[in-house]
């Protein structure tokens, strides 16, 4: 249940307002409303899933989307991943229509060339066909996977060379150093080197020296302090840089790093508590 001193976590903004202070505030406002309604609706002091609400939920997605949609047109891929990998952590099964549609509509994505676009005939590239592998390998079937060029397709490339077992030595001579190259003087990592960081980047990088065991290439320890500076006191959700507003899909990537940092930093000590990691 939420505490009376939890008003306290609110922005103080120091009477000097800028823009991100202002749009900071209204999030917070925001958020404040849902708090108000759940203590109101919720005799119980409990969060529970509703799973049934959220099966039935995704599987309208299953063939037709809103035109709120419209902007991802060309992420399609994406939206199979979303969907499917959802119902996985629901527990449900796929049904076996859905994922022959899948499959085909998957291999209508696959460049001749090798990779996957975001939608039939468009031009490939690592986010799309990193979507595209982990939803045939979710499907799971023989025709899942016989979808997969694996002759012709730093993490989208990783996971998709350790999903289709094709990682050799050479194939990332030089990954891990390129990725160690792009941690900023925060911890975090960018897209490139020298470019600002956030979550994304920030988890994909990590994951792919995990990948690659190369995880050590990085600062872990500015990591891990970033990371855990991330994480909003009164909204308690994620945001995905410094002065960013919280946003769902953080809460994605900070709960896929941070096993990840866990079990990284766990690796170079003897005891998990030996090492002051945040400061």
């Amino acid at each position: 249940s939420l505490r009376p001193e939890h008003a306290r976590e609110r922005l103080q903004d120091d009477s000097v307002e800028t823009v991100t202070s202002t749009e900071q505030a209204k999030v917070e406002e925001k958020i404040q409303e849902v708090f108000s309604s759940y203590k109101f609706n919720h005799l119980v002091p409990r969060l529970i899933l509703q799973r049934e609400k959220h099966f039935h939920y995704l599987k309208r997605g299953f063939r037709q989307l809103t035109d709120a949609y419209e902007c991802l047109d060309a992420s399609r891929p994406w939206l199979c991943y979303w969907i499917l990998h959802s119902l996985e952590l629901l527990d449900e099964p796929i049904p076996q229509i859905v994922a022959t549609d899948v499959c085909q509509f998957l291999e209508l994505c696959q460049s001749p060339e090798g990779g996957f676009g975001g939608g039939p005939g468009r031009y490939p590239h690592l986010a799309p066909a990193y979507a595209a592998v982990d939803v045939l390998c979710m499907v799971g079937t023989e025709e899942a996977y016989d979808v997969i060029n694996r002759e012709k397709s730093a993490y989208c490339a990783a996971s998709g060379a350790s999903l289709t077992n094709i990682i050799i030595p050479d194939l990332f001579e030089g990954t891990a150093e390129w990725i160690a190259r792009c941690q900023n003087w925060e911890g975090s990592i960018g897209g490139v080197p020298g470019m600002e960081a956030h979550g994304g980047y920030t988890f994909c990088g990590l994951a792919a020296l995990v990948i690659l065991k190369k995880e050590r290439s990085l600062n872990l320890k500015s990591l891990l302090q970033w990371v855990t500076s991330r994480q909003m006191r009164f909204e308690g959700g994620f945001q995905g840089r410094c002065n960013e507003l919280v946003d769902g899909c953080y809460s994605f990537w900070w709960a896929g790093l941070l096993p990840l940092l866990h079990h990284a930093l766990h690796a170079q000590v003897t005891r998990l508590g030996t090492l002051p990691w945040v400061e």
